[in-house]
């Protein structure tokens, strides 16, 4: 491993240069300590005014400091585009961030990954699905990389910690805050069993603008995309835009057409996304890792559809309706509806809606 290279840091960490600016000064003057010595005249016409303003104040030379001293606490990495375990996909990916904050079992970087992506606001068949997925692709050797949000991204993180291929978050804010807060338990996970990345000094807060920025580093890691469930706004569409740009494979698990928040994985699947229902599709689409060994199957029984999951079926119902439909009353449904919620086998809804849940 190379020794961090100052310059790099405090050039990368100069405000308003960013990933391209960095690479054009880099091209220009040959290296870090060149560009940051370079007269304002040289380097406007490359970055702007005001970036070469802050280059020639050395206004990124706090941010080194502070890095530096960051990366001597343990387990606490900075990973640039001149060190060998870079990962080579990612460097080239369009605009590969010039420095990555890392925390966690650096190690992962090497390994073949999978960003699992998908809705804020997802219904719990969507979480499962989400855990699931991630935890079977996790057992066959996959990193599954996501963006700690909360929902889909959670969900992911959480399915893959307990296997050795384990998980990266990709954050978009410094690597010293949690966003979500409440997030914070699952980011200390990831940081002990698997690996938190970011682009952004420390410090730095959650701004609106970051996301598509660090959207871009988790489809630029990872061989393939998969949306598990995502709304026409959900920005896990923007990682599957820029995973199709970069030539990575994309695909999306369909839903209810009664479901808002599936209507963007049904978008993707319309554009050209593989339509993935089960792990074996998804293994067919990026191919089956040969090292790994492919899970034990559980043991299983033939399942015994209670009459309440059989009038359920896979949509979203009302108690009322479920009881007009079996001849009970509403008080009935609900015992009957509790036992499944504590059973796992339902979930409940806002609007005093049920939904039963489906295992992958």
């Amino acid at each position: 491993m190379k020794p961090i290279d100052p310059h790099w840091l405090q050039l990368a960490l100069t405000p308003g240069i960013g990933p391209v600016g960095f690479l054009k000064l880099i091209d220009a003057f040959g290296d870090a300590g060149q560009a940051l010595n370079a007269r304002p005249a040289q380097t406007e016409r490359l970055i702007g005014a005001e970036a070469a303003l802050a280059l020639q104040q050395a206004a990124g030379r706090e941010a080194m400091e502070a890095a530096e001293a960051w990366a001597a606490g343990p387990g606490c990495h900075i990973v640039t585009l001149l060190d060998d375990d870079y990962p080579p996909q990612l460097a080239e990916s369009d605009s590969p961030p010039p420095l990555l904050f890392a925390r966690g079992r650096r190690e992962l970087l090497a390994r073949p990954m999978l960003a699992v992506v998908g809705s804020r606001a997802a219904t719990p068949q969507g979480k499962q699905n989400a855990e699931s997925f991630a935890a079977a692709l996790a057992a066959h050797g996959y990193t599954i990389v996501s963006g700690l949000a909360s929902g889909v991204d959670a969900a992911a993180h959480q399915g893959a910690l307990a296997h050795a291929a384990s998980t990266i978050a990709v954050i978009g804010t410094g690597i010293d805050r949690v966003y979500p807060a409440s997030n914070r338990q699952l980011a200390h996970q990831i940081a002990e069993r698997g690996l938190i990345l970011s682009e952004f000094p420390l410090g730095l807060g959650p701004l609106a603008s970051h996301f598509p920025r660090r959207n871009r580093i988790i489809a630029g890691l990872a061989r393939g995309c998969l949306v598990v469930e995502a709304g026409t706004q959900s920005g896990s569409l923007i990682s599957a835009r820029l995973a199709m740009e970069n030539n990575r494979e994309v695909m999306a698990i369909p839903g209810s057409i009664h479901n808002p928040q599936a209507r963007g994985c049904h978008r993707l699947i319309k554009d050209g996304a593989r339509l993935v229902e089960t792990v074996d599709d998804v293994l067919d689409e990026i191919g089956r890792l040969p090292a790994a060994q492919a899970p034990e199957p559980a043991p299983t029984s033939a399942p015994m559809d209670s009459p309440l999951l059989a009038a359920m079926g896979h949509e979203a119902a009302a108690a009322e309706t479920l009881a007009a439909a079996l001849g009970l009353t509403v008080g009935e449904v609900y015992a009957m509806l509790l036992e499944l919620e504590l059973d796992g086998q339902v979930a409940s809804l806002p609007g005093g809606r049920y939904q039963r849940l489906a295992k992958p």
